[in-house]
């Protein structure tokens, strides 16, 4: 057996362990929430919220209607948002500022016990992603033309006739939403250890530093920023959370790339999922991918700021 395939072998048994460790934590927080989610649906709770949240969407361009699909982003992936979406007659201009609010608070409860582990606030990551998708919301109502895109979508809600089929529905949903975490993070897990075990992720971060300069963020959360705008937080939390277990990376570092990616990930599956239905890509991307830049440089300006009038420094 040649030493290559004997590091490839290493590198994939060292990873298994591992990814199973992340993958029960993940699906402890997953699975609870999404039964919560689905019963809540079921029983018109979700619908009952958004009723109240109507005056304060009117403000950002957008009809009552619209903070059904908000509320259900928070809680789940983008995939049920768009399917309440695809219920609604919102204009493609209305269906643009939603989709760049979903892209943003989207999985929430989630993705945010992910940057908690990795030493983040939770409250903080929470109203942040919250926050920033209202202001993101507020400026496209400003700037985006009174024609945009072709983003329609007709299809029919799934109604659920009892709780039963509520249940039947979710299950089956489930079982192939853990086959897919499974595999997505075992595989991240592996891909990982392999490029640490033949030296490629000194190559990347190299590659990304520059990009990493201009984003405010150090340059050793490159791999990890490069993670999280391909597959995500969610999938992405694997790499995060031993990087971080493992002193690969401060918490200090953790927290800066905490805050761009609370706002601006994922930018290809799920930025493909509304192009699919006509969204315009650039406007979903450039306004994430500036915010997420301001953000970070406050950050760094307020830390700074921070130590200068205290001399006492530690975890942010």
């Amino acid at each position: 057996m040649s030493t290559t395939t004997i590091r490839l072998k290493l590198s994939v048994l060292s990873a298994l362990p591992k990814a199973k460790k992340t993958v029960i934590w993940l699906l402890k927080i997953i699975i609870p929430i999404s039964l919560g989610v689905s019963i809540l649906q079921y029983l018109g709770a979700i619908d009952l919220i958004a009723h109240y949240l109507t005056p304060l969407f009117s403000y950002i361009g957008l009809p009552g209607e619209a903070a059904i699909v908000f509320i259900t982003s928070i809680f789940m992936s983008l995939y049920a948002p768009i399917a309440i979406l695809a219920t609604l007659p919102l204009s493609p201009r209305e269906i643009t500022i939603l989709a760049v609010m979903c892209l943003i608070t989207h999985n929430m409860i989630v993705e945010t016990a992910v940057q908690s582990k990795t030493g983040s606030n939770y409250t903080v990551m929470f109203l942040l992603r919250v926050v920033s998708s209202f202001v993101a919301a507020y400026f496209l109502n400003l700037l985006l033309p009174a024609q945009v895109g072709t983003a329609q979508i007709t299809e029919s809600a799934v109604i659920y006739h009892s709780f039963t089929e509520m249940l039947l529905g979710w299950g089956v949903s489930s079982f192939w939403l853990i086959v897919k975490v499974v595999l997505i993070i075992t595989g991240l897990m592996i891909l990982q250890n392999i490029l640490k075990e033949f030296k490629l992720l000194d190559t990347l971060s190299r590659s990304l530093a520059p990009l990493m300069s201009i984003m405010g963020l150090p340059r050793s959360t490159s791999f990890l920023w490069f993670v999280a705008h391909i597959l995500g937080l969610t999938y992405g939390s694997a790499v995060m959370i031993d990087a971080v277990e493992n002193n690969e990376l401060s918490k200090t570092d953790a927290n800066y790339l905490n805050f761009h990616i609370a706002i601006n990930h994922s930018t290809l599956e799920d930025t493909l999922l509304f192009a699919a239905i006509g969204v315009p890509v650039l406007w979903m991307i450039i306004p994430r991918f500036v915010l997420a830049i301001l953000v970070v440089w406050s950050v760094r300006l307020w830390y700074k700021r921070k130590r200068k009038l205290s001399p006492v420094t530690g975890n942010y």
